[in-house]
């Protein structure tokens, strides 16, 4: 199998007058619901059913969303680490800055280490 991608225009933001160039864009071929990864899970395992995956899956994705809501970095192993991240205006001084200058938050992902050999071998076509 191979990542697709699309080829999309873009201008330069810093210089408005440069000539627009091409760049690669993923494109997605599907995807795959927490409901079929259960049961692929359930499939390649002989002693737990898709429900109780499933089941399980729920779980993780509330105590994931608790605990990244306390602050904390979620750590799976050599799946990948969640972060929240944010980003806020600026303030004269520390003590001019108050929460509600946070204008932007998300929750990151960085790859762990079969994630990362994946992405060092994995091949490119280009969408038809």
């Amino acid at each position: 199998m191979a990542v697709n991608y699309v080829l999309v225009e873009r201008g330069n933001p810093g210089n408005p007058q440069a000539p627009k160039k091409f760049y690669a864009q993923a494109k997605s071929s599907g995807e795959l619901t927490l409901r079929k990864l259960s049961r692929e899970i359930s499939e390649s395992s002989t002693t737990v059913s898709d429900t109780d995956v499933l089941a399980v899956l729920n779980d993780l994705t509330k105590i994931l969303k608790r605990h990244l809501s306390n602050g904390e970095i979620v750590r799976f192993g050599d799946f990948g680490t969640f972060q929240v991240a944010l980003t806020s205006e600026g303030a004269e001084t520390v003590d001019k800055f108050h929460a509600s200058l946070i204008k932007n938050q998300k929750i990151t992902f960085r790859p762990g280490i079969d994630l990362k050999e994946m992405l060092a071998t994995v091949k490119y076509e280009k969408a038809k």
